[in-house]
């Protein structure tokens, strides 16, 4: 039997985000600055918002070792979670950024989706993720259901 799944989300652009978001995604695109990535050279920045307002930043970390790195998402989740753990996650802003420097479109791994699905879980609410492909194209995906159809938990 042939099923077929539907993705849900919106697509915005940047100055059409609200102030919040326009917010988030600035810290995301700040954030690429402080990516490792001398291998892949794909800087990648994710900003987290809390419940209380707060802001985590998060940026991709390689390592020669691989894949003994780590995403920019799970890197701003992880600091969440050790730094702030009686805060929900909100949103998480991610973007990217190439070797010429200019921003490009980015969107979780499946492990960062699978870590993502983990966090709504543990905290009994969605998280929104919001995935740049540039100025007039955003992504805004309610919850990561539609990002990660079949997740799994225990």
């Amino acid at each position: 039997m042939e099923k077929t799944q539907i993705i849900h989300y919106q697509e915005t652009t940047f100055a059409q985000l609200s102030d919040a978001d326009r917010q988030l995604m600035q810290a995301a695109i700040d954030a690429t600055a402080s990516a490792y990535a001398p291998y892949s050279h794909f800087h990648v920045g994710a900003a987290l918002r809390l419940s209380d307002g707060t802001i985590v930043p998060g940026s991709n970390q390689e390592n020669i070792a691989y894949p003994s790195g780590l995403c920019a998402e799970r890197t701003a989740l992880f600091a969440a979670g050790a730094h702030h753990p009686d805060k929900k996650a909100v949103a998480l802003a991610i973007v990217g950024r190439n070797p010429q420097g200019a921003l490009v479109p980015a969107s979780p791994c499946g492990a960062c989706r699978q870590v993502m699905a983990e966090q709504e879980n543990r905290q009994q609410s969605k998280l929104r993720v919001l995935c740049y492909h540039s100025e007039d194209k955003i992504s805004i995906f309610d919850g990561v259901e539609s990002l990660l159809p079949f997740s799994f938990t225990m």
